[in-house]
């Protein structure tokens, strides 16, 4: 049994229905860049490559609903694509594709991949959700499971969810889809189940007259392929999947067959487990405004720099690199990290090193800070103080100037032909759900990576609106 908090009588066995959420992005790389761009916010967004006049391969990544309506999908042909929405700028008249024909209400936005960025809103999404429940699962960089069955009951399951999406929302600014259900497969069909924005709850003695009625291209894992072969078998519903005889399931699709069948009536016995250590701890916080005075943006760095060190201390955990994370306006992410020259446990040197790197940024504008510290050890021997280290940590021994270096573990899902699903696709969502890359911080891989805990998190300095991790 985990140690995070629950509601006062909320008791918990090995045996009892367990409460899963799977929360799944809406959209997100679209989302991402209406972070960016506010002016993006309601109208048709294409995130792909290969749009550009004169590029002929490309592919869309995802598309916002409003481009859905025009017939642009994730994994779409890029030239397909502008075909049903021509570029925004197409209507410029000194663009390079311009078009005297087309209408503003006619065209759409393009935007091209950057995961760097959406790397780092999905960490601050992940965050939220570690600090949501005692076990996350990351799926991809848009989705994860949890297991809250100790956080929450099923009479006030809703209010737990919706708590989850509002604070994704409010912290964040992007919009995810959560379903509750006492299986991993029933809580993925329940996300799906009203998106966009969406919350179904499927509590356990609902679940086969929930499934039942479903199209069979609704059950987790089953693609068109798989959907086909199924109506041949004269299999339209989960419920005709779930009254049939197994065997000849079993015959055409092997022991997937048998997986089929089982979910069909509701039944997964996989539990919400994250595997392996995590690469980094970090803390980050939003100022409710940009701040330019050194001052408070140096009191949030010593108030972070405690946090992730305390965490790491905790979790028994050493580490090689020290970052810090500075977004200024409009979202532009700065990061600076520093390596040492072996695995420590100081907090002194984490809150040191934060400020030399942050110093470049104490007089610009910073919405948001945080503090990394990676390149993480396990152990359980105890670590001399390594004074003798500190000079030449200050000396910034390979010191890395950029971006936010990301570890990515392609996902092993066995699912069938569904781009974006939980199978590590190029894609960041496939029609009418989502799904996509993977990130770090022990995320990634389908129901394989994920960090684990949970923080509380120390007082934040007056104006702070926010504090969770960052990776």
């Amino acid at each position: 049994m985990g140690d995070g908090p629950r509601l006062p009588g909320v008791e918990t066995d090995d045996d009892e229905e367990r409460i899963v959420c799977h929360v799944d992005a809406d959209c997100f790389y679209a989302a991402c860049e209406r972070l960016r761009e506010p002016e993006l916010r309601g109208e048709p967004v294409v995130v792909g490559m290969g749009y550009e006049p004169g590029e002929t391969i490309g592919a869309v990544a995802t598309a916002s609903y409003e481009a859905r309506e025009f017939g642009v999908e994730s994994a779409q042909a890029i030239s397909t694509a502008l075909e049903r929405l021509p570029r925004r700028a197409a209507i410029e008249p000194d663009a390079e594709d311009h078009d005297p024909d087309l209408t503003r209400e006619e065209t759409g936005y393009y935007r091209p991949v950057d995961m760097d960025y959406y790397e780092s809103i999905a960490a601050e999404v992940q965050d939220i959700l570690h600090d949501c429940a005692d076990v996350v699962r990351e799926v991809s960089i848009d989705e994860a499971y949890l297991d809250v069955t100790e956080r929450t009951a099923w009479e006030v399951a809703d209010g737990f969810a919706r708590h989850v999406k509002d604070r994704i929302r409010r912290e964040v600014g992007v919009v995810v889809s959560v379903g509750v259900a006492p299986t991993m497969s029933a809580a993925k069909i329940a996300s799906d189940f009203d998106k966009p924005d969406g919350l179904t709850v499927v509590e356990p003695g609902d679940l086969r007259a929930f499934l039942a009625p479903l199209e069979v291209d609704l059950l987790h894992g089953v693609g068109p392929v798989t959907a086909r072969e199924l109506r041949d078998m004269g299999l339209e519903t989960a419920g005709d999947v779930a009254a049939a005889d197994p065997d000849p399931l079993v015959d055409r699709f092997g022991e997937r067959g048998r997986v089929l069948y089982d979910r069909a009536r509701g039944e997964d016995d996989r539990r919400v487990e994250p595997k392996g250590d995590p690469k980094s701890f970090s803390r980050e916080s939003a100022f409710a405004e940009p701040v330019s005075e050194p001052g408070p943006k140096y009191d949030l760095i010593e108030t972070l720099a405690a946090a992730v060190a305390d965490r790491a201390r905790r979790e028994g955990a050493l580490y090689r690199t020290i970052g810090v994370k500075a977004v200024t306006p409009p979202y532009d992410v700065n990061t600076r990290e520093r390596s040492l020259p072996g695995p420590v446990d100081e907090p002194d040197l984490v809150d040191r090193i934060a400020r030399d790197l942050f110093a470049e940024f104490e007089d610009e504008p910073v919405r948001k800070l945080g503090v990394r510290v990676a390149n993480l050890e396990f152990t359980g021997s105890d670590q001399a103080s390594l004074d003798g280290w500190d000079g030449a940590a200050a000396d910034g021994i390979d010191e890395r100037d950029g971006d936010d270096p990301v570890e990515t573990d392609l996902d092993g899902s066995v699912t069938d032909d569904e781009p974006g699903t939980d199978g590590g696709s190029v894609t960041d969502d496939e029609p009418g759900t989502d799904g996509g890359s993977v990130t770090d911080d022990g995320s990634g891989g389908d129901d394989s990576d994920g960090a684990t805990g949970s923080d509380r998190s120390p007082d934040l300095p007056a104006g702070q609106t926010s504090l969770t991790d960052f990776s």
